[in-house]
């Protein structure tokens, strides 16, 4: 097993309310006024109160093809992730030149050389450090890259994996497109990062006396750790064009199926009975979900799919209303939260999802560890 020593999840300085972003990207989407009152309807339903977004409000009227977008990604992102990294390791108690793996996930840019090794040189990671750069897992990038993490560490015990998320998904947005796709990605995705560092089972941080770990240098976001048991991964066929991107010279236009949810409904359960009954447990006997803050659509779907308390779901529902969905980082940003508030008992079982493009289900069963 693998053990979680820290996450944390950083956003862009520059916060608005969900108000302010539809006024103005409102007429930028749907000039026609009937269509800019549906915009409208559709942001105020989004379960979204603030959004972080990487560029003031109003520089975005200017970005019209992927190319500025993608030059914008490469330069903000690159800070973004860099602070969410220093961040994560200085909680773990760990510094750069001890990472020994990097797993990078995005899906709201591209970079060759790769962000992993934008990340190398600024944090000044060892010249033989090993990467895994990601794209496409979409949002499901967060609970995928940390299954893949696990995969590493079982293989290389000693080592340390940094896993780190960034998702500037503002700069997605396309003008003129009043499909109601657009419209309901233009209110619900916000732009933000998050970092873990992962351990494997022999290093000296995943024992039980582990000192440094998460919170030892005051990190109230570190909070618990956790260890990885196991994961599952699931492709649901013929669902390729529910969800994803449509590369245009545009940018990245938004490929969104209103049929997600009953996708979800549908399949979910047996899933996640799947994964648990390999480790003698149940849906029942699963005291702590993180649920990717997908949509308020997609936390209902999952809540009824499982037959949870609204209570469980609390964390994604804080998450999505302070920074909307932000792709892959969701569900590490959801983690966070829970790891610093929950009051389950260690060895609790906890079980980590997110949903991505495919359509693709990644799910993650974890066990609370000491503070």
């Amino acid at each position: 097993m693998s053990c979680v020593v820290a996450v944390v999840p950083v956003l862009p300085e520059h916060v608005y309310t969900q108000e302010e972003i539809t006024a103005v990207v409102g007429p930028l989407v749907a000039p026609d006024p009937a269509r800019t009152a549906l915009l409208r309807r559709l942001h105020a339903s989004a379960g979204v109160d603030h959004r972080h977004l990487v560029l003031p409000l109003d520089e975005y009227a200017g970005l019209h093809s992927l190319g500025a977008t993608n030059a914008v990604f490469i330069r903000e992102g690159a800070l973004l992730a860099e602070r969410a990294c220093r961040q994560v390791l200085t909680a773990a108690g760990l510094r750069p030149e001890d990472v020994d793996h990097v797993f990078a996930t995005s899906v709201t840019g591209v970079a060759a050389p790769s962000l992993d090794v934008l990340l190398s040189e600024r944090l000044g990671l060892r010249s033989d450090v090993r990467r895994t750069p990601s794209f496409g897992l979409g949002c499901a990038g967060g609970a995928g890259g940390l299954a893949r993490v696990h995969d590493h560490l079982l293989g290389r015990p000693g080592d340390v994996s940094l896993l780190v998320s960034v998702e500037l998904c503002s700069l997605t947005l396309q003008h003129g497109d009043d499909s109601t796709a657009n419209m309901v990605a233009s209110g619900l995705f916000g732009d933000g990062a998050a970092a873990a560092v992962v351990v494997g089972a022999t290093h000296p941080l995943a024992g039980p006396t582990a000192v440094g770990g998460a919170g030892a240098a005051g990190s109230a976001r570190a909070g618990r750790r956790a260890t990885v048991v196991d994961t599952r991964s699931r492709l649901y066929p013929g669902t390729t064009e529910a969800l994803g991107w449509e590369v245009r010279d545009t940018g990245f236009a938004i490929v969104l199926s209103a049929g997600l949810p009953d996708l979800l409904r549908a399949h979910l359960l047996a899933d996640v009975k799947g994964l648990l009954a390999e480790h003698g447990l149940s849906p029942g006997e699963i005291p702590t979900w993180v649920v990717h803050a997908g949509g308020p659509r997609v936390i209902d779907a999952v809540r009824d799919a499982l037959g949870l308390a609204e209570d469980a779901v609390r964390e994604s529902r804080e998450s999505l209303a302070c920074a909307g969905n932000l792709s892959s980082a969701s569900v590490l940003d959801v983690l966070a939260r829970t790891l610093a508030h929950t009051e389950a008992p260690p060895g609790s079982p906890v079980v980590l999802m997110a949903f991505g493009p495919g359509v693709s289900c990644e799910l993650v069963l974890l066990k609370l560890e000491e503070r």
